[in-house]
C-alpha cells in the first residue's frame, strides 16, 4: 500500500511539473563544439525524463540477463525447499493419527529434500515415527540426543518425559521436567511437574520459587496464582507446625489471607494460634471461613479450641458457630454431637433430627443411634438408626484419585498432582449391599413356630417343614429322604384320601406335635 502512494505521489510531481513549465514557456539553447542547439524548455526536460527512464530500463536487462544463473538455482531450492515442508507437514499430520508408515515415507522424503540441521522438526518427525514403530529404545536415544541440541533440548526433553510417563517411572518423568522447567520456567507442564517434585521432597520454599518464576513470565492467571501460592504455603504451614510454630504461623497467615475461603489454610492457621495460646483469634480466623465455606474440620477446631472448657462451654461455642451458617447440615451436626457429650439428648435429638432431613446420610444415623443408646437404651432403636446407618450414603471426605484420607494434603500420594485433594463424598461401590431405605419400622423380636409336614410316597418321605415368625416372611424347608416304609393295606375310605381316623389305636399318641402321613397313589 505504500509503494501505491509513492507511486501516486510521483506521477502528481510529475504531472505538476510538467504543467509548471508549460505555463511557462521559454527556450534552451546549446553551444557544443561551435554548433548551437536551440529546443523548448519543456521538450528539454520531456528528453530528459525519456534518458534516465531508458538507462534504467537497460540496467534492469543486464542485471537480469547477469543474475540469471543465481536465480534460476533460487527457483529450483525454493521448489525443492516448498516440497520438502509439504513432506514434513503431511508427515507430521500422519504421526498425529497414527500412521507409521506414511510418517517414516514422509520424514525419509523430508530428510532428502530438507537439511536436517537447518529443520528441526524433521528429527522429531524421526522420532515419532519410530515410537509409533513400537520401538521405544531407539525413540529414547533420538530424543536424547535433541535433548542435547540446545535448538531441540526442550523437545527432546519434553519427549523423554512423556515416554517416562508412559513407562510409569514417576523419578525420571519427573527428573526430564526439572531439567526442562531450569533451562524454561515459562514453560506451564514442565513447572508444574517439578513444582509437585519439590513438594513431594519437602522444599516448599524451592516450590514457592519456581511459583515466583511462572508469574514473572505470567504463565498462569491472577487466581491460578493465588490458589496455588495459597495450597504451597498451607503444605510448609503443615509441614512446620510441629517444628517451628511461629514459622507455621506466618505461612499459614498469609495462605489464608491469599485465599480465605480454603478451609485447609484456616484450619492450619487456627491449629498454629492455638498452639501459641491465642484461642481468640484462632476463633475470629475459623469464623470468618465457616460463614463462606462451613467444614467439620473448622467446627471441631472450634468447639476443642480450649482443652479445659467443660462440655456445657463446647456446647454454647458449637451454638455460636452454628449461627454464621444456621441452614447448613454441619451445623446442625455440630450441634448436636456437642449437646450429645454434654448430656443434652433433647438438643442432642432435635439437632441430628434436623441434619437428617438436610442430609440422610451415614454420620447422621451414628450421631442418632448415639443419642438413643446414652438416652432411652431402647436396643430396637439403636439398630434400626445402625442399619439405616449402613444404606445411607456415605460423609464425604478428603478424596484425591480414588484415595480416601482423614485430612488435607498438598499433593496425591497416588499420581504427586499440587492441590488433587477435594472435599467430596468417596466414590461408591457399584451396586450397595442394602437399597437404601429412609424410614422404615422397628421390628421387634418375635417367636418362631415350626410347622412340620410329612409326606410319603411310593417309599419316598418329604419332609416339609415351615418357620413362621410373626410378623415377618414365611420360611420353607423340604428334604427328601429314602427309604422302605412297611407294606400296609388300605382297609378304609379314610385311609384312602388321608383322613386320621378316630380311633386312638391308630392315630398317633401326640397329633399336635406330631406330622401328619398322607398316602397317596
Amino acid at each position: 500500500m505504500i509503494r501505491i502512494l509513492t507511486y501516486v505521489v510521483l506521477i502528481f510531481f510529475l504531472a505538476w511539473g510538467f504543467a509548471w513549465l508549460a505555463d511557462r514557456p521559454g527556450d534552451l539553447v546549446i553551444t557544443w563544439q561551435g554548433v548551437q542547439y536551440q529546443v523548448t524548455l519543456l521538450v528539454a526536460v520531456s528528453a530528459i525524463v525519456g534518458l534516465i527512464a531508458a538507462v534504467m530500463i537497460v540496467w534492469w536487462l543486464l542485471r537480469t540477463l547477469l543474475r540469471s544463473p543465481d536465480l534460476i538455482r533460487r527457483h529450483f531450492r525454493a521448489r525443492k525447499r516448498d516440497r520438502g515442508y509439504q513432506s514434513l507437514s503431511t508427515g507430521i499430520i500422519a504421526a498425529g493419527a497414527g500412521d507409521s508408515g506414511e510418517a517414516r515415507r514422509m520424514a525419509k522424503q523430508a530428510a532428502k529434500l530438507l537439511n536436517s540441521d537447518q529443520e528441526p522438526l524433521i528429527k522429531l518427525l524421526d522420532a515419532q515415527a519410530t515410537l509409533l514403530e513400537g520401538n521405544t529404545a531407539e525413540a529414547r536415544k533420538k530424543f536424547e540426543a535433541m535433548a542435547d541440541d540446545p535448538e531441540t533440548r526442550l523437545i527432546g526433553l519434553r519427549g523423554l518425559y512423556l515416554e517416562a510417563e508412559r513407562l510409569g517411572d514417576i523419578s525420571a518423568a519427573r527428573h526430564f521436567a526439572g531439567k526442562a522447567a531450569e533451562v524454561a520456567p515459562n514453560l506451564a507442564w514442565a513447572s508444574k511437574v517439578a513444582m509437585e517434585n519439590r513438594i513431594a521432597e519437602g522444599d516448599f520454599e524451592g516450590a514457592i520459587k519456581l511459583l515466583d518464576q511462572q508469574k514473572s513470565a505470567k504463565v498462569l492467571s491472577k487466581d491460578e496464582e493465588r490458589k496455588r501460592r495459597a495450597v504451597l504455603l498451607t503444605g510448609k504451614a503443615y509441614a512446620l507446625l510441629d517444628s517451628d510454630t511461629n514459622a507455621a504461623k506466618i505461612a499459614a497467615t498469609e495462605a489464608n489471607r491469599q485465599l480465605p475461603e480454603f478451609v485447609p489454610a484456616a484450619a492450619v492457621c487456627a491449629k498454629t494460634l492455638i498452639k501459641l495460646k491465642d484461642p481468640r483469634k484462632a476463633s475470629r480466623v475459623i469464623e470468618y471461613t465457616y460463614k463462606i465455606n462451613p467444614h467439620p474440620d473448622l467446627a471441631e477446631l472450634y468447639v476443642e479450641a480450649n482443652a479445659l472448657d467443660k462440655p456445657a462451654d463446647r456446647l454454647k461455642r458449637a451454638k455460636t458457630l452454628a449461627g454464621f451458617a444456621p441452614e447448613h447440615v454441619e451445623s446442625d451436626i455440630i450441634v448436636a454431637r456437642a449437646a450429645l457429650a454434654a448430656g443434652q439428648y433433647a438438643d442432642a435429638r432435635k439437632f441430628a433430627e434436623a441434619a437428617l432431613v438436610k442430609s440422610a446420610r451415614e454420620s447422621i444415623h451414628l450421631i442418632l443411634a448415639d443419642i438413643e443408646q446414652a438416652d432411652t437404651r431402647d436396643v430396637g432403636k439403636v439398630r434400626a438408626h445402625l442399619a439405616r446407618a449402613l444404606r445411607a450414603p456415605r460423609d464425604p471426605q478428603w478424596t484425591a484419585d480414588g484415595v480416601v484420607s482423614d485430612r488435607w494434603m498438598p499433593i496425591s500420594p497416588v499420581s504427586g498432582r499440587i492441590d488433587a485433594f477435594e472435599w467430596k463424598v468417596p466414590v461408591e461401590r457399584l451396586q450397595p449391599l442394602l437399597d437404601y431405605v429412609v424410614d422404615e419400622p422397628v421390628i421387634e423380636a418375635a417367636p418362631v413356630i415350626n410347622l412340620p409336614l410329612e409326606i410319603v410316597v411310593d417309599n419316598t418321605k418329604t419332609v416339609t417343614e415351615t418357620v413362621v415368625a410373626m410378623p415377618g416372611p414365611v420360611a420353607v424347608q423340604t428334604s427328601t429322604v429314602e427309604r422302605a416304609l412297611p407294606a400296609k393295606p388300605i382297609d378304609s375310605v379314610s385311609d384312602a384320601v388321608g383322613i386320621i381316623p378316630d380311633d386312638p389305636g391308630v392315630r398317633e399318641n401326640d397329633p399336635v406335635n406330631q406330622p401328619k402321613r398322607f398316602k397317596l397313589f
